[in-house]
């Protein structure tokens, strides 16, 4: 059966999914899940560990493969999506385990996405003046351009996070330009200036009218930042609605926050 946000969903939809599954050895991670989200808002997805989140994300960035269900993205449906087709349908994500090149200075871990070009071949590449100048900007957002002729590698977690973030933010930059944002846990592990840094940029992508899916555990930031949220439990979905309403249901404290 379709959920309120799918069946009586009038305003425009970013992304939707109809009956949406992942199985792993018998365990539903995933199982016959069915939402709607609202194009140019923040939208939380929370849960319990286990409950599917990271499983969701995963499905909806094509790096695992659904077993069964629909993705419908600004209205086109997909039975699948692969890794390298997420930009083509304006999908870029940010991962909860950091990715970056760490043998490579921070400036060229966003010159190598402003330029959209090979690693090596950026790495060895003389760039014009316009893209130093869109890295600069991005290095600086992110309170990271001191760090700019650092390698990678050599940065704290939560520096290399902010990282990751600008490098997702320098394929809006680009012709890929992305209209939807996955972040997986980005507030983990990030001191208060950081932290504050991510809400500005997810704000920020807001007023742009960028679509933001966010897994979070920090029911503060949730409240702070989201519009809309959905509730996972065991692979389902368990509530949706405005942070405070949702967080105030009972079905959801006893099975989140564990009261």
């Amino acid at each position: 059966m379709e959920n309120q946000a799918t069946k009586n969903y009038v305003k425009p939809i970013a992304v939707a999914l109809r009956g949406l599954s992942k199985h792993f050895d018998g365990v539903r991670a995933v199982d016959d899940l069915s939402i709607a989200v609202e194009k140019g808002k923040i939208t939380g997805i929370i849960g319990p560990n286990g409950s599917g989140k990271s499983t969701l994300i995963n499905l909806l960035s094509g790096i695992i493969p659904s077993d069964g269900g629909v993705l419908i993205i600004s209205g086109e449906k997909i039975k699948k999506i692969k890794p390298w087709e997420i930009a083509f349908y304006g999908i870029t994500r940010i991962f909860q385990e950091v990715r970056l090149f760490n043998q490579m200075t921070v400036l060229d871990n966003i010159l190598v996405v402003l330029t959209s070009r090979a690693p090596l071949k950026s790495l060895f590449e003389k760039h014009n003046q316009f893209y130093l100048n869109r890295a600069e900007e991005l290095l600086k957002k992110t309170d990271l351009w001191e760090k700019r002729n650092e390698l990678a590698i050599n940065l704290s977690y939560g520096q290399r996070k902010l990282l990751e973030i600008a490098r997702a933010l320098a394929n809006s930059m680009v012709d890929a330009d992305p209209d939807i944002f996955l972040f997986d846990e980005p507030f983990a592990g990030l001191f208060p200036h950081m932290v504050k840094i991510v809400e500005e940029i997810l704000r920020e992508l807001k007023k742009h009218g960028k679509t933001v899916i966010l897994i979070e555990h920090n029911m503060n930031l949730i409240r702070e930042l989201c519009d809309y949220i959905f509730v996972m439990d065991s692979g389902k979905l368990l509530a949706e609605g405005e942070p405070d309403k949702v967080l105030a249901e009972k079905e959801v404290i006893e099975a989140y926050l564990g009261e």
